[in-house]
């Protein structure tokens, strides 16, 4: 299992995208249409074989817009993990006793994508997505043709999120739960170990509650970007911080 797209929820989409793609000269692979059902639009911009997702509410009365009044503003919204066998982490998931509140069962374009969001109540900090790909390279929620938008010049993929609340401890049990993963306590934080990524669970010291406060991506020169932010207005505290998201660079 492994993380395979981090997702923003803004109350207007392009200029956080606008954000995104200048500082890490990333570009927009596909606009999904489908994601109307969720009263959202959206844009996914692909990171390596990673993806960053920007979503914003278009109709009332959506979660996320409900989450952007609740955290005060733009901010981490949704983590989706890619596994290779979804089918046993779905009776693992319903066998921990939390409750499924969305599946997807889509074949496209020589793509059998399947998905399943985990109900927030019961994993907390994030909407939490178990995806299954195959075959397993494709990532059919940026279409097929994702590839060709790939740029990899400052930055390579995402490799962490940082999930926030006042008790990280217990929020690290409710992930391990839902992940099937134990977590290990290091460098005074506990996390959970992914494929090539990871989950980190910090204290919320900036009074925006529980939720994503960070994003950990993999670039090729941490001053270089670090000094491109701080041009383009991106930095605070001397960190680079976009949509309501603070970026750890790697």
């Amino acid at each position: 299992m492994r993380i395979r797209q981090l997702v923003l929820v803004s109350d207007e989409r392009d200029s956080v995208v606008e954000d995104l793609c200048s500082l890490f000269e990333i570009e927009v692979a596909f606009y999904d249409p489908g994601i109307i059902h969720f009263g959202l639009e959206n844009a996914v911009i692909p990171v390596g074989d990673t993806f960053l997702e920007v979503v914003s509410p278009v109709q009332e009365e959506t979660t996320a817009g409900r989450y952007l009044e609740r955290r005060n503003g733009n901010g981490g919204y949704m983590i989706i993990m890619q596994t290779d066998d979804l089918k046993s982490e779905k009776a693992r998931v319903e066998a921990e006793g939390i409750n499924i509140v969305w599946n997807a069962d889509r074949e496209e374009e020589g793509i059998h994508a399947q998905a399943i969001h985990l109900h927030p109540r019961d994993v907390g900090g994030a909407i939490l997505s178990i995806d299954e790909m195959t075959p397993p390279k494709a990532w059919l929620w940026a279409s097929s043709s994702w590839e060709k938008n790939v740029r990899t010049e400052v930055c390579n993929y995402l490799n962490g999120v940082h999930i926030q609340s006042k008790d990280p401890e217990s929020m690290m049990r409710s992930w391990e739960r839902a992940l099937g993963k134990e977590a290990v306590y290091e460098d005074n934080q506990f996390k959970i170990q992914l494929e090539g990524s990871r989950v980190v669970f910090v204290e919320d010291i900036d009074g925006r509650g529980e939720g994503i406060e960070a994003f950990e991506i993999n670039v090729n020169d941490k001053e270089k970007v670090l000094k491109s932010a701080k041009s383009k207005g991106l930095i605070r505290n001397d960190e680079v911080y976009i949509g309501g998201v603070k970026f750890l660079l790697n």
